[in-house]
């Protein structure tokens, strides 16, 4: 039979002293911290892209987004929205809630690629005091998308910074890659290819129903792409918001460009990505634009609408019903083809 002593150690044998005590501890210490860092090893492999608050000076305030990165090293793209109250999402108080530019964030983000979504100045997150968002041109947005660049290449190190510009953002895109150097090119999607005056004058004429409004509505347009204020008391009802007093300036200052003409002049590289389903932009728009700049290349997107989802039929309520819809993903081929053309752009 064993026995042992009043303080539980059986017979003959000596307690561990404190210094082997202490080395138990320091194992035990080390076998803590061996699985703390296989944890947050394994906690950094699974983790996804990080998203995170960037601004730049704007003229009354800063100008607000959010840069989605997957890495350091990372390729970084400014993600310029289209026209009206689009925020950073690419969604609008006006019914588009197809989250466009949050889900192109994403996609690029899974392939490579980090980007930057933001509210244009005067809306959402970059509204500030005294600034009117009505009042804002194209010359402003360039000079924000400019802030904006030098804002990122600091922030990341990035040696230049794409710009991606949808629907009208590939106008303000053309317009600030003229006379930045820090902008390594151009990812123009859905992007017209001819002055905005004549985009605007065939949609109002492509729809029959328009037919009662055409006089008024072609004869302000004239009058604006000649700089000419109009006065909408004379206009009918239904175009006073389109020519609306207080937005007069900035569609006389878009009307002027003639985004053809921008990219004659430039020299680096772009990619033009056009929808064949798209109800506001047309293929001719985007062949336009590469005609324009030989060194471009051009992606047709059958089955894709303007808002980048695919669309399975000719039918327009089919095609507006993904306006609303976040749920509903891109088409694959619009991350695929703009992550392709940045990662050869990057890699040279």
């Amino acid at each position: 039979m064993r026995h042992t002593n009043h303080t539980g150690h059986r017979a003959g044998h000596r307690p561990r002293t404190g210094t082997s005590a202490a080395g138990a501890i320091g194992r035990l210490g080390c076998m803590l911290a061996i699985a703390a860092l296989s944890a947050a090893t394994a906690a950094s492999a699974q983790a996804g892209p990080v998203e995170t608050a960037v601004d730049a000076a704007g003229p009354a305030g800063p100008l607000k987004g959010v840069l989605l990165a997957p890495g350091a090293a990372a390729p970084v793209a400014l993600i310029i929205p289209g026209s009206g109250p689009t925020d950073r999402d690419g969604n609008s108080p006006l019914g588009v809630r197809a989250s466009t530019y949050k889900l192109l964030a994403a996609d690029l983000a899974a392939r490579g690629v980090a980007t930057v979504r933001i509210d244009k100045r005067g809306m959402f997150a970059s509204a500030a005091p005294g600034v009117d968002a009505n009042a804002v041109t194209i010359p402003d947005y360039v000079a924000d998308v400019h802030a904006w660049v030098a804002s990122l290449r600091k922030r990341t190190g990035a040696r230049c910074v794409w710009l991606i510009g949808h629907s009208e953002g590939g106008l303000v895109a053309m317009a600030a890659a003229q006379d930045d150097p820090d902008v390594c090119g151009l990812v123009l999607v859905a992007t017209a290819g001819r002055p905005m005056s004549a985009v605007l004058r065939d949609q109002l004429k492509a729809n029959p129903a328009n037919a009662p409004l055409l006089d008024g509505a072609l004869g302000a347009i004239d009058a604006l792409e000649h700089g000419r204020r109009v006065d909408t008391a004379g206009l009918h009802p239904a175009l006073q918001a389109l020519f609306a007093p207080q937005v007069q300036g900035f569609l006389i200052s878009a009307f002027s460009y003639d985004p053809a003409g921008l990219l004659k002049a430039y020299r680096k590289p772009v990619l033009v990505v056009q929808g064949q389903r798209d109800l506001q932009v047309s293929e001719a728009d985007a062949r336009l634009l590469q005609q324009a700049a030989p060194q471009s290349t051009l992606v047709l997107l059958p089955g894709v609408n303007h808002v980048l989802k695919a669309v399975a039929s000719d039918d327009p309520r089919a095609n507006l019903a993904t306006y609303g819809d976040p749920a509903l993903p891109l088409a694959p081929e619009v991350g695929q083809s703009i992550a392709a053309f940045i990662g050869r752009g990057a890699a040279k």
